[in-house]
């Protein structure tokens, strides 16, 4: 759960980095690098300076065990000329004081999945190289001191066992049982993760370098990386202290050094994490020594965790108040102990012993500072940067290296090799952030927040405090003094809903549950408002890309680049894929022909950087051919409802009927006193009405003339959770939540948006071809919760297991209350059962509409009926026929 770093010269024997003499496997040292032969692997001294060699494919810096994990994982799927650099000696940087505990307790499922993945790689090692990695399968319990924290549990325990994890629910008095030295008087439950382990992993480093190395990867030690050389933005080689070495690929694996590394090279790699002191307590042996096999305990309400270390504890938190350290860029070759501090770790050590009384008789060994790195959304960075071709990361492991190490190196070789890795690594994909997040500032705020939230009940829809107000749409501080209440999405705040003048903004605001939400009812009020007037959503953080050319080479891109047809007539909006090579989404976005040879591409907001990269990925080199982000360029004005056309039609003294302004078309118009506003006939809801994409300057003259006319029409401000509602009981899918890099057109009824009919090469036509041939496995659904009381279950969030005829089907994507239907809606994907063989089978709409379906929400199953086409109209008929029954009953008394 946690990983630091210390001081060698107070460590016992087991925690210091083993590269020794082994006889039984032929291994022998010399020299001053780690190379191989077909007998020995040589293991560098200071002694002898073994050259560095001049050329290779790949050379990854660091030598800790995320390196050594990348380094492994390419070996093991066939690459040579693997060089691996490491400053100090291998292992000797955060990684040798590593807590060694292996935990799948992660919040969210690709990290999960990355940590199973480890515990059964460290397991096997030992076998595979004859090292010894001190694995020892205790199991861990996770600990809840009150009701909200033991539904996070609860919910963590049905995501575990979709993935097939062992995990169990226990009362207080079962983990009395499994250790001895829990003080249980004030939980009320825990998880017990029987699967999870501890290792040594200085010994795990260093069986995956021997590894590695039998595998031919050549281990430099003393070999400090200076800076990676970059031409016609693609990696040359990289420059060391020794010298250079041609290669196509680098991986940055630098730990906390890999911010420094990112701006030191000749084009500047934008790698945001931020080092922070991390503290943790030795125990000498206590009186009854603990048996190896006790189990780690993770008190996340007391943010403490333990686990048995050589018949004592080792135990370490993290605290409310954390110590920020190198911001002004300050490098060591090797990790030095850093100063005790007493007053500061006290905090942790009085929860330790609350957790854990019979510890005040212990002796203590020592008390160890280290640095750790984290990352601004506590999420490791993985994948190819943006501006660089062949420049990775795999770094900011947000103290769970060892955890995530193993499942992060096999994700990462496996993304060097096919293109792509195995799972979806979007929520991992340093991609996901910009040079806007590079600010040492930024970054030193950030982490001081980072640090204590990972073990901080996080409710659904939590937001981070630091590091806001970076992106703002000019209406901000406008919309701000209206009540409205924010959201952050890449930097960019968004308005989440709008409070009423009276209500108790602070209550609100710390308004945090599992259930119903205080501000449910202003929604309901924002939601109503768009079906029956009309709203105004600021929608300015949307990407914004032009893309224009003097011939049809920007309809060529496009038409090669998206599923759909480009090949409109001029102001005619598609709504279309950017597919890979499997037919999955790598963008959903809106395409507007302004004119002939120019395109407005309109993407989500967190795809600013990933559908920049992609397009210019594949983009000719040709000067006729411009891409340009306009996302600054245009304030994003969303007016929903049935009167909208009623206060547009009023500014332009234009018509605004569909007769005159169709469906998904787009006009350039004057709003008020301003010109060139691109109004477009869509909402992202399936509601009437309109987006406004207004050049800056005249953004508060337009908001203001909207919301002066509309006042006779009853407009009103509203927030991105209105937005969801309707998108949601509309059954709209949002790239990000509901659509990958693994999800086809065709499994979520988007075949209608692929030109088949044309003779159009397109990237993924072929997959999704033999996916129409083959018949798709699983396929989007929407499930309309039955039998919920809104006011005192549960709610469903997202990421809830769906449960077909009693068998697990699939996993809910998004959800959200429908104030139409009055019922919860969730989104997600079924699939049937594997066939015979243990293969996929087809999907058809028989198997959805003839089952009996479940979704589980933290251990508790609700009946849901699952349709493929939103039910929307169903219940508005039903509800509509239900009032007028009302009416006339009322009439007749």
């Amino acid at each position: 759960m946690s990983s630091c770093v210390r001081s060698s010269r107070a460590l016992p024997p087991v925690m210091l980095p083993r590269l020794r003499l082994l006889h039984q496997t032929g291994y022998r040292l010399v020299g001053r690098g780690l190379w191989t032969s077909p007998r020995c692997l040589t293991v560098s001294g200071d002694s002898q300076l073994l050259p560095l060699p001049r050329q290779a494919r790949v050379v990854i810096c660091g030598g800790g065990i995320v390196g050594t994990s990348v380094a492994y994982h390419l070996a093991r799927l066939g690459w040579t000329d693997i060089v691996l650099l490491e400053q100090g000696r291998l292992g000797a940087g955060t990684t040798r004081l590593c807590a060694g505990i292996v935990s799948v307790a992660k919040p969210i499922s690709i990290e999960c999945q990355m940590a199973n993945y480890s515990s059964s790689l460290y397991q096997q090692l030992e076998e595979e190289t004859g090292v010894k990695t001190g694995y020892v399968k205790t199991g861990s319990l996770c600990l809840a001191q009150n009701q909200d924290r033991f539904i996070s549990l609860k919910r963590l325990a049905s995501r575990l066992k979709v993935m097939g994890i062992n995990c169990n629910i226990i009362k207080p008095k079962e983990v009395a049982k499994l250790h001895p030295l829990v003080n249980i008087h004030d939980l009320v439950g825990a998880l017990h993760l029987p699967e999870d382990a501890v290792v040594s992993p200085p010994d795990v480093n260093h069986a995956l370098a021997v590894a590695s190395a039998g595998q031919g990867v050549q281990i430099m030690e003393r070999t400090s990386v200076q800076q990676v050389l970059v031409e016609k933005g693609c990696v040359t080689a990289v420059e060391t202290d020794r010298g250079s070495i041609k290669c196509e690929y680098f991986v940055s694996c630098a730990g906390q050094w890999a911010y420094e590394l990112g701006q030191a090279s000749e084009t500047k790699v934008s790698v945001p994490l931020h080092g922070c002191e991390h503290f943790y307590l030795l125990t000498k042996p206590l009186q009854e020594p603990l048996p190896p096999k006790t189990p780690v305990v993770i008190d996340m309400d007391g943010r403490i965790y333990a686990r048995p270390w050589q018949g004592g504890l080792l135990s370490g938190g993290f605290e409310k108040n954390p110590k920020p350290i190198f911001t002004e860029g300050r490098n060591q070759l090797e990790i030095q102990n850093m100063q005790e501090d007493w007053d500061h770790f006290e905090p942790i050590l009085s929860a330790l012993l609350r957790r854990m009384p019979s510890l005040e008789s212990a002796e203590i060994h020592q008390l160890v500072n280290c640095p750790e790195s984290f990352t601004p959304d506590m999420r490791c960075l993985m994948g190819e940067t943006p501006g660089v071709s062949g420049y990775y990361v795999l770094a900011g492991m947000n103290s769970s290296g060892l955890a995530f190490a193993g499942g992060a190196g096999k994700y990462l070789a496996e993304w060097m090799t096919y293109g792509y890795p195995t799972a979806n690594v979007w929520p991992l994909d340093i991609k996901r952030f910009g040079n806007l997040q590079s600010s040492r500032t930024f970054l030193r705020h950030r982490v001081m927040e980072v640090m204590p939230l990972l073990y901080e009940l996080k409710v659904p829809r939590w937001d981070f405090q630091t590091g806001r107000q970076l992106r703002t749409s000019p209406l901000y501080d406008r919309l701000d003094t209206q009540g409205a209440r924010w959201m952050e999405k890449h930097g960019f705040e968004r308005p989440k809903y709008f409070v009423p003048p009276g209500k108790d903004l602070l209550s609100l605001d710390q308004s945090k549950t599992f259930y119903k939400p205080d501000w449910f009812d202003i929604v309901g009020a924002e939601v109503k408002c768009c079906k029956e007037a009309v709203c105004v959503i600021d929608m300015s953080s949307f990407t914004k890309f032009e893309l224009t050319s003097t011939g049809d080479q920007a309809l060529e891109l496009l038409q090669h680049l998206c599923a759909n047809d480009l090949d409109v007539p001029v102001g005619h909006i598609v709504h279309t894929g950017m597919l890979n090579e499997r037919g999955g989404y790598e963008n959903d976005c809106s395409v507007v022909r302004i004119s002939k040879n120019s395109f407005f591409i309109i993407s989500p907001t967190d795809q600013q950087v990933h559908c920049w990269s992609w397009i210019k990925k594949h983009m000719p080199n040709d000067p006729h051919l411009h891409l340009e982000d306009v996302s600054w360029k245009y304030t994003a004005l969303n007016l929903i409802g049935p009167r909208a056309m009623d206060v547009l039609a009023e500014l332009s003294y234009v018509s605004m009927t569909p007769d005159h302004f169709p469906s998904m078309f787009c006009k350039e118009m004057s709003v008020g006193y301003a010109n060139g506003i691109r109004v477009m006939s869509m909402t992202h809801t399936g509601e009437p009405g309109f987006m406004l994409y207004i050049p800056i300057e005249y953004a508060l003259h337009v908001y203001n003339e909207v919301m002066s006319v509309g006042q006779k029409y009853g407009i009103r401000n509203a927030g991105y959770y209105a937005l969801r509602s309707l998108r949601i009981e509309k059954f709209f899918a949002f790239w990000g939540q509901d659509l990958d890099a693994f999800t086809t057109p065709l499994e979520c009824g988007r075949e209608f948006r692929v030109k088949f009919d044309k003779d159009t090469d397109f990237i993924g036509r072929e997959a999704l071809l033999q996916q129409r041939q083959d018949g798709v496995t699983r396929r989007f659904v929407m499930l309309v919760l039955e039998d919920h009381d809104t006011e005192l279950d549960l709610w469903p969030w997202w990421g809830e297991p769906v449960y077909r005829n009693d068998q697990l089907a699939g996993t809910t994507t998004s959800s959200a209350y429908s104030y139409t239907l009055e019922r919860h809606v969730c989104l997600g994907f079924v699939s049937p059962p594997l066939g015979p063989e243990g293969l996929p089978t087809a999907i058809t709409p028989d198997f959805i509409n003839r089952g009996d379906y479940e979704v589980d929400i933290a251990g508790q199953r609700y009946p849901a009926k699952a349709k493929l086409y939103p039910f929307s109209s169903l219940f508005t008929q039903q509800k509509r026929r239900k009032d007028d029954m009302e009416l006339s009953n009322l009439q007749g008394k």
